[in-house]
């Protein structure tokens, strides 16, 4: 536990507020990739091992922004890992988190006529089980709500609004050395 000094009250005092803080604290986390098969002009960006080979250049500097775990003063370090090494504080514990917010769907992400033209917020009931959770696709989810109308947004050169690879372009997957 920490004693922190809040802003001045509406008596124009200083509160002090306590709050407690995990230490200590590692998370293993597993990603892959999910391609947007809505935006074809993209397709020829579609290189599997150019955008790993990103992550892992990101990964290794510490993560391109800044991580934080609840609260700003609460910042993360980033390091490469080998998923599933080591005992794990929840190994053989199981946990249901209740419904929870899950991400928002913009309508180029739509993955079927039910979302498409809208912008959807979509709900899960995520557990843990054994210290892991498994984190499911945003059409994988059962609730969702609808925010507003919304249409894919178009990207081309004629509107000045794309950069990077033309339609049909080969990717190697090179990338420029930083100087």
């Amino acid at each position: 536990s920490k004693a922190v000094r809040l802003p001045k009250n509406n008596g124009g005092e200083n509160d002090l507020a306590y709050y407690t803080y995990l230490s200590d604290v590692c998370y293993q986390v597993r990603a892959h990739f999910e391609w947007n098969l809505n935006r074809l002009e993209f397709a020829a960006d579609r290189n599997i091992m150019k955008h790993a080979s990103m992550a892992r250049r990101a990964i290794k500097a510490g993560g391109r922004r800044d991580v934080f775990l609840g609260a700003s003063e609460c910042l993360a370090y980033v390091e490469p890992c080998e998923f599933g090494r080591g005992a794990g504080a929840y190994d053989g514990v199981n946990i249901d988190f209740g419904t929870m917010y899950h991400s928002t769907t913009y309508a180029d992400e739509a993955w079927s006529d039910e979302v498409r033209d809208g912008m959807f917020t979509n709900f899960w009931q995520p557990s843990m089980e054994n210290g892991i959770v498994h984190f499911l696709l945003p059409d994988e989810c059962q609730l969702r709500k609808k925010i507003r109308d919304m249409k894919m947004k178009h990207f081309d050169n004629k509107n000045n609004n794309a950069s990077g690879a033309e339609a049909g372009e080969a990717i190697d997957g090179t990338v420029p050395a930083r100087v």
